[in-house]
């Protein structure tokens, strides 16, 4: 396991120790999962480039429009 420091302004570090005891959590534990998601949501954006790289575009439309209908 590595260890990572980093610097953060007071009030952001104070907001983050908040967030952490409101949550049961130490701010390590808090860091961690919050590095967690966003690991997902990249790994989601690339994913989604990926395919949009190889999808083809009319097709991507017509589901587009589909969800419009559905959500109207």
């Amino acid at each position: 396991m590595a260890t990572l420091t980093i610097r953060l302004p007071d009030d952001k570090h104070y907001r983050l120790k908040e967030l952490a005891q409101a949550r049961g959590i130490s701010v390590n534990k808090l860091i961690e999962e919050l590095s967690t998601i966003a690991l997902a949501e990249f790994d989601a954006y690339c994913r989604f480039r990926a395919m949009a790289a190889k999808g083809n575009p009319e097709e991507g439309l017509r589901l587009l429009e589909k969800l419009d209908a559905l959500t109207n």
